[in-house]
């Protein structure tokens, strides 16, 4: 009965050039090999080349020798272990916050705290382009969702105004660099308008941690302001070259989520190999501190080189960056087309991006050279201008 209705959808999206498959590929990170070929991957998160680092490896292994493969219960039943709280309590240090707890991915990080922050009496005030996974948290909560205009922080404030007389809590979400554009939010203005207006804040940090600040602290700790941003959330699936979310916050803030995050309460322990995994990587951010500025530098140096062709890339600062193409169909040509020249750029299309933006995003990471960089943008530039 449902392929009468699924079909139509389905050739509805082929059609349209928005059709999605999970491609399987031979193996992971920044530099791969697909058919005994190396390949340039510009379409992985693992943007400190942490994925294979032997001693990332070695404390997973560790983990797994001495805890077995799995928790084996939910957090609150017998699943927490000596190893989930090692890696909170260094979470928190690294953030800059008293506490931290560990969800068993970004995405029920966001969709297990908004709703604990802000329920139907409240108002959520969320920067247009957010994560979906924020996106969704917010019509978890059944509060009231006000977007505002992407990293317009005088629209931001014309919200905070409009809904300044009401009651209930206020909660104002955004990334601090945005997924898919690479920008940077403007954190500083807005933490003090959170401030002014008696509003709470949470801000995304998946693709900042490990990348920015000393240690790979993050921007949120990098400016200072963990005393204006309530919630610091982060992935350990990115830099961190794992698996696994969490959100650094205030003791009593933790107790309350440990109490009221269906996320957290509802779902097996993540397995201790993976927190093992964590912890390696926070060990090499320790030990060499400096990892992001480098990759900022190499992206930097990307970006000039696109920049010299005439490519746009947004208002890209970061490791992530956008290619605009425009046409659905054809930012998939180019990705193909590159494909068989021995670069994965991935093409995104709405509706992750907006309608008329479908774009190639790329990331950087320390697995690339600059000879692989400066040869990926010779290939990328030449596809984009022959299509």
């Amino acid at each position: 009965m449902c392929e009468d209705w699924i079909q139509p959808i389905l050739d509805s999206a082929q059609a349209q050039g928005l059709e999605r498959t999970a491609r399987v590929y031979p193996e992971a990170g920044g530099v791969i090999k697909i058919d005994g070929k190396e390949v340039l991957n510009f379409s992985s998160n693992d943007y400190l080349d942490l994925g294979r680092h032997p001693h990332v490896m070695d404390r997973a292994r560790e983990a797994l020798d001495q805890y077995g493969i799995g928790a084996t219960a939910s957090r609150l039943v017998t699943g927490t272990l000596p190893i989930h709280e090692e890696l909170e309590a260094r979470l928190a240090r690294e953030k800059g916050y008293e506490s931290a707890l560990v969800f068993g991915s970004g995405y029920m990080a966001n969709a297990g705290t908004i709703p604990s922050l802000a329920g139907r009496a409240d108002t959520i005030f969320a920067d247009k382009l957010v994560h979906a996974s924020m996106v969704d948290a917010c019509k978890l909560s059944g509060a009231k969702l006000v977007r505002w205009a992407h990293n317009d922080v005088e629209a931001l404030e014309k919200r905070l105004e409009q809904y300044a007389d009401t009651n209930g809590r206020k909660l104002i979400i955004t990334e601090s660099v945005f997924s898919m554009d690479g920008d940077l939010a403007p954190l500083k203005e807005i933490a003090a308008l959170a401030e002014k207006y008696g509003a709470m804040l949470m801000v995304d940090e998946a693709h900042s941690t490990g990348t920015f600040g000393e240690n790979g602290s993050g921007l949120v700790r990098e400016f200072g302001i963990e005393k204006a941003v309530t919630v610091s959330m982060g992935t350990m699936s990115k830099a961190m070259a794992g698996y696994g979310g969490y959100v650094a916050c205030s003791e009593n803030l933790r107790k309350l989520l440990v109490n009221s995050s269906r996320a957290f309460i509802y779902t097996t322990a993540p397995p201790p190999a993976v927190i093992g995994a964590a912890l390696g990587a926070l060990d090499v951010f320790e030990a060499s501190p400096r990892l992001g500025y480098i990759l900022q530098a190499n992206a930097a140096y990307f970006r000039s080189l696109l920049h010299e062709a005439g490519l746009d890339t947004l208002q890209s600062q970061s490791q992530i960056i956008p290619i605009v193409i425009g046409e659905n169909k054809k930012a998939v040509a180019i990705s193909q087309r590159l494909r068989e020249e021995g670069i994965i750029a991935a093409a995104i299309r709405p509706p992750t991006v907006p309608a008329g933006s479908a774009r190639l995003r790329i990331s950087i990471t320390l697995a690339h050279l600059v000879d692989d960089l400066e040869r990926a943008a010779k290939l990328i530039i030449k596809a984009v201008k022959e299509n």
